[in-house]
């Protein structure tokens, strides 16, 4: 993750619903939705909304950027 990211990142609140975190990533958030699914990130599911932890998109921003 690079210091821009991380700085970016503090703008966000420590739970991301899937719009938010789709922004972060510049993904469209069906794409978001996709990799939600795909359990590349943690996620909570709270009625029928995801809530992303901001610490799981930390680590999956971590393997994305050593892969």
């Amino acid at each position: 993750m690079t210091e821009n990211n991380n700085t970016t990142l503090k703008n966000y609140p420590d739970v991301m619903d899937i719009n938010q975190v789709s922004r972060f990533l510049g993904v469209s958030t069906k794409t978001g939705y996709a990799i939600v699914r795909s359990g590349k990130i943690a996620y909570l599911k709270v009625g029928r909304s995801y809530r992303i932890p901001k610490s799981s998109l930390k680590r999956y921003m971590k393997t994305a950027n050593t892969n």
